[in-house]
């Protein structure tokens, strides 16, 4: 594969790894607004869960897009990016503590993601 296509390649991955973050950090919010008495009519009318299906269903349409011409094994280990980034996303947009051991995991995955996909596809 050539250099701007596995440029391309990575970019979309990362685009699918975001709007899967984003989707979470929406579902996160649409279960927030969620009312006990009354699950399933907030449930059906809760715009946030709404737009994370929607967000989840675009990453989707994006991740089988790049299955079309990248190596499920080379692209897919991209994905573990994800636990990194719903965390960080979290605390940015959502006031949540970022711990230490959430930031050492992190860069514990992000290591491993780099050993699984150094030289694939080479």
């Amino acid at each position: 594969m050539n250099a701007p296509s596995r440029v391309a390649e990575l970019v979309l991955t990362g685009g699918c790894v975001l709007g899967i973050a984003i989707g979470q950090i929406l579902f996160r919010v649409a279960a927030q607004r969620i009312d006990a008495q009354r699950w399933v009519a907030t449930l059906v009318g809760n715009a946030w869960l709404w737009s994370a299906l929607i967000v989840y269903g675009l990453a989707t349409v994006l991740w089988v897009h790049v299955l079309r011409t990248a190596p499920l094994g080379r692209v897919y280990p991209l994905f573990a990016l994800a636990f990194v980034v719903v965390p960080v996303l979290e605390s940015l947009l959502l006031g949540a503590p970022l711990r230490r051991q959430s930031l050492l995991g992190g860069a514990l995955i992000v290591i491993g993601v780099a050993v699984s996909v150094r030289g694939l596809g080479d």
